[in-house]
C-alpha cells in the first residue's frame, strides 16, 4: 500500500508540474489531466497547483507511514 501511495504521489506531482508549465508557457492543451476537465476552464493553473499540493501530501503520508515499502509475499 505504501508503494502505491508513493506512485500516486509521483503521478500527481508530474501532472501538476506539466499542467503549470503547459498553461504558462504553452498552448494549454496536452496530456495533462487538469486541462481536459471542462468545469476547470480558466482555473487550470490553480487546479494544477492543488494537484501538486495533493501529491506532496500523499508523499509525506507515505513517508511517515510505518512498515516496509514492500513487505513481500506472506509467509
Amino acid at each position: 500500500m505504501k508503494a502505491t501511495i508513493k506512485i500516486l504521489s509521483i503521478l500527481c506531482l508530474v501532472q501538476a508540474a506539466g499542467g503549470v508549465v503547459s498553461n504558462v508557457w504553452g498552448d494549454g492543451r496536452g496530456w495533462y489531466l487538469v486541462n481536459h476537465i471542462g468545469f476547470l476552464d480558466g482555473y487550470e493553473i490553480f487546479a494544477s497547483i492543488v494537484v501538486g499540493v495533493l501529491g506532496l501530501a500523499l508523499g509525506a503520508a507515505a513517508s511517515s507511514a510505518g512498515g516496509p515499502a514492500d513487505p513481500g509475499p506472506p509467509r
